[in-house]
């Protein structure tokens, strides 16, 4: 069986989901979030308990999402849920995100539970997102549609961002008192739109199977018992094993690099100005750099591509454990943005080209699941060294030993034997 390459409206729809969500990851998550917990709801912690509390806070959250995803994802393939169950997980993201703006000053602990249920509402979303991309792209369109949705997102939270950075900075503009009162009204056009922006994908993307749904405890129950084949459908696929077993480790670092990025700045002693500055740079040049990666993988393939992406981060992680001055904090933006989406947009495509086209969900749900659980280990070893060697710079370095051991194991992934197989497969009517 083909891919479809449904049309260019369900290609675009499908995309702007990235636009939509993204406002999530940038403005929140990666943005006001961890500034707003350290000095407004954390501000009677010290500096590293508040780094360690956020490190625990994304943490949680990525084992939930872990836990949840691959069965999850083979529920949706059972029953042409996919779509259903994103709008379900975005509307979670939606309300907790918005639940922010009536935190008060110093209610740390209820902060930190509303933005794990946030993340996982973002994240979860993601695992159906991801999957239905095999709904409207062809195999050979795959790095192209995977870099466009990465694109949009990064220009799309990027305005988000900006958006909130000018009322943040000129609250008077606005009609508001403080900063603060800016900050926390971000939390809620963030929500306003997430929402919004989901529209595109909701009306224009259609799944195979549509509109042939089974019942949600139908689809439960024979969701589990192909989740249980598709562990098992996995481990005999040495390829699309090698390469989740890779993508664990060097996604890893790329996750606790953008969570953690703002909390490792002011752990330094760098103005909050500086670090938003820095974020809004990082999503603009991530902008053109995701597209440019789209092609370039055309010629060097998805997987050399990748390694390059690797190598790079492993450069920032050792820059970034030296720099001084804001000029610094601003270069390093810079390169994360250059090579960020590359090796986020690749891996989604390289892996989508590896997995069997009728189980897409369940396959993402694998593919999520190490995403959001390597997300556990990064923030963790930061905020452990951070409490245990008081020294932010040292807790940076530990993730390059994520990234050296994901481009081991990547690179004894052999893409084209996988090929010859799926080809193999679906010639002989097995696919």
């Amino acid at each position: 069986m083909q891919m479809k390459y449904s049309d260019r409206k369900s290609v675009y729809g499908w995309a702007m989901y990235d636009w939509a969500n993204s406002a999530y990851s940038t403005t929140v998550m990666a943005g006001f979030f961890p500034i707003f917990f350290k000095q407004f709801w954390a501000s009677e912690l010290s500096v590293n308990e508040s780094t360690f509390w956020l490190g625990v806070a994304n943490a949680v959250a990525g084992l939930l999402v872990a836990v949840m995803a691959p069965v999850l994802g083979a529920i949706a393939d059972q029953g042409s849920l996919k779509k259903r169950m994103l709008l379900t997980f975005t509307i979670l993201g939606i309300l907790m995100t918005a639940a922010l703006f009536l935190v008060a000053q110093g209610a740390w602990l209820m902060a930190m539970m509303l933005y794990i249920f946030g993340a996982i509402g973002f994240a979860g979303s993601n695992v159906f997102y991801d999957a239905l991309m095999v709904d409207v792209a062809e195999e050979k369109h795959l790095d192209r549609v995977s870099s466009l949705g990465y694109a949009l997102g990064y220009i799309g939270g990027g305005l988000m961002f900006t958006a909130c950075v000018v009322m943040t900075v000129n609250p008077e503009w606005f009609g508001l008192v403080d900063k603060s009162e800016a900050v926390r009204l971000s939390f809620l056009l963030v929500p306003l739109w997430w929402g919004v922006f989901t529209l595109p994908l909701i009306l224009t993307v259609h799944e195979r199977g549509e509109g042939e749904h089974l019942m949600w405890g139908e689809s439960a129950a024979a969701g589990w018992r192909q989740f249980v084949e598709t562990f098992r459908h996995i481990r005999r696929l040495r390829v699309v094993f090698l390469f989740l077993a890779a993508y664990f480790l060097y996604i890893d670092g790329v996750g606790t690099i953008i969570r953690m990025a703002v909390d490792y700045g002011l752990s330094l002693g760098f103005r909050s100005d500086v670090l938003i500055r820095s974020l809004l740079l990082t999503q603009f040049v991530a902008f053109p750099a995701a597209l440019a990666w789209g092609r370039i993988a055309e010629t060097w393939s998805a997987k050399n591509s990748i390694m390059v992406c690797i190598a790079a981060y492993i450069g920032i992680c050792i820059w970034a454990a030296g720099m001084e001055t804001s000029r610094d904090f601003y270069l390093l933006a810079a390169a994360i943005g250059l090579v960020m989406g590359g090796i986020q947009a690749l891996s989604r495509s390289l892996y989508a080209r590896l997995i069997p086209i009728e189980q897409s969900a369940e396959f993402f749900g694998f593919y999520n699941m190490l995403g959001k659980f390597a997300a556990v280990l990064g923030p963790l070893m930061m905020g452990a060294a951070s409490m245990l060697y008081g020294s932010a710079r040292l807790s940076i370095l530990v993730i390059i030993l994520l990234f050296a051991a994901g481009a081991l194991l990547l690179y004894r992934v052999n893409v084209e034997s996988m090929d010859a197989l799926k080809k193999s497969m679906y010639s002989s009517g097995s696919g």
